[in-house]
C-alpha cells in the first residue's frame, strides 16, 4: 500500500520578486513565512526517512527566469533564491518560464514518482504564481493548500480575491501555525 505524501511547494523567493511590494504582509515577511514552513516540514520529516532520505514529505522550490535569457538566465543575481532557500540534498528546484510551475517542467512527472497526493503552496505572488500552479494541481488531482499568511498580493483585495478563486476550485487555505501543529500531531 503506498502512503499518501506531501509536497511543500514554495513559488518564486528570488531576491527581485521578494523586494516588490506585497500585501498583506511584504516579500521578506513571506520569505520567512516559507522558511519556518520548511523548516517544520523538513525536520519533522527526519525522524521518518528511510535509507534512501524520503520522508512522508518533500520540498520543491520553483524559480522563475525568463525563457530568452534576457534576464540574464538561472545564473544572473537577481534570478537567484533569496538566502537561506539554497536547495538541500533531497529537494528539487525548479524552473519555469511562466506562471504555472507545472507548465513546460517536470513537476507532475518528479511528484508522482515521489507518490505525492497533496501539496502545500507557498511564496509570491497569490495571483499569479501560487495561484497558477494551484489551479493547475488541482485539476491533475492533486489534494492543494494553499498558505494563506505565507503568501502576497500586489494588494490585500487582489491577495483575497485569489484565494477565493482557489477556494472555489476546490483548494483549502491554512494558516502556518495550523499546518504546523497538524503535522506535528501526525509525527
Amino acid at each position: 500500500m503506498t502512503r499518501a505524501r506531501t509536497a511543500l511547494v514554495l513559488i518564486d523567493l528570488q531576491r527581485w520578486i521578494v523586494d516588490m511590494p506585497w500585501q498583506p504582509v511584504g516579500g521578506d515577511v513571506v520569505a520567512d513565512t516559507c522558511g519556518r514552513l520548511r523548516e517544520h516540514f523538513t525536520d519533522s520529516d527526519s525522524g521518518s526517512r528511510s535509507e534512501s532520505g524520503s520522508g512522508s514529505s518533500i520540498v520543491v522550490l520553483v524559480r522563475y527566469v525568463r525563457e530568452d535569457g534576457a534576464d540574464g538566465g538561472v545564473s544572473a543575481a537577481p534570478n537567484q533564491l533569496v538566502p537561506g532557500f539554497e536547495p538541500r540534498a533531497g529537494e528539487h528546484l525548479v524552473t519555469k518560464h511562466g506562471l504555472d510551475a507545472f507548465e513546460g517542467t517536470d513537476l507532475h512527472d518528479r511528484l508522482n514518482r515521489e507518490g505525492v497526493t497533496e501539496l502545500v503552496v507557498a511564496g509570491l505572488s497569490t495571483a499569479h504564481g501560487v495561484a497558477a500552479t494551484a489551479a493547475t494541481a488541482l485539476r491533475l488531482g492533486y489534494g492543494v493548500v494553499v498558505v494563506s499568511d505565507a503568501t502576497a498580493g500586489a494588494d490585500e483585495a487582489q491577495h483575497r480575491e485569489a484565494l477565493d478563486r482557489l477556494i472555489a476550485l476546490g483548494a483549502r487555505t491554512g494558516l502556518v501555525a495550523d499546518l504546523v501543529a497538524a503535522k506535528a500531531g501526525r509525527n
